[in-house]
């Protein structure tokens, strides 16, 4: 079983930029479809990114295309996302999560491996 942790949030201001990484134990990341999903308070869990096992093929959500991407690091064990041109309506808790499915999938519950999240704060 894999186990997956977050890092790199934080409290920036609007149009900064951040990387969030996701490092995995347990298991290699390259038998995994992986991908970021976020949450604000009060709001369901959405997509938000989303890489193929070798990382040829991306997805990401409308409001983040052009602004985030997502790579992959099989290597390493490692999943990132650059977020650029960062706006106050990015706040939320980033997860990052690693599902057995052979495509992307915006559906949380398709996913199988959650790491604990990580607090992305966008000041105005």
């Amino acid at each position: 079983q894999v186990q997956l942790v977050e890092s790199g949030g934080g409290l920036v201001q609007a149009g900064d930029s951040l990387r969030l990484s996701c490092s995995a134990s347990g298991g290699s990341i390259s038998r995994y479809v992986m991908a970021w999903f976020r949450q604000a308070p009060g709001k369901e869990r959405e997509f938000v990114a989303g890489i193929t096992r070798s990382g040829g093929r991306t997805s990401y959500a409308s409001s983040v295309k052009g602004r985030f991407t997502i790579s992959r690091d099989n290597a390493k064990n490692t999943v990132y996302l650059q977020m650029n041109s960062l706006k106050p309506e990015d706040t939320a808790v980033y997860y990052c999560a690693a599902t057995n499915k052979n495509t992307i999938t915006v559906v949380v519950t398709l996913y199988d491996y959650w790491g604990q999240g990580t607090q992305v704060t966008v000041s105005s």
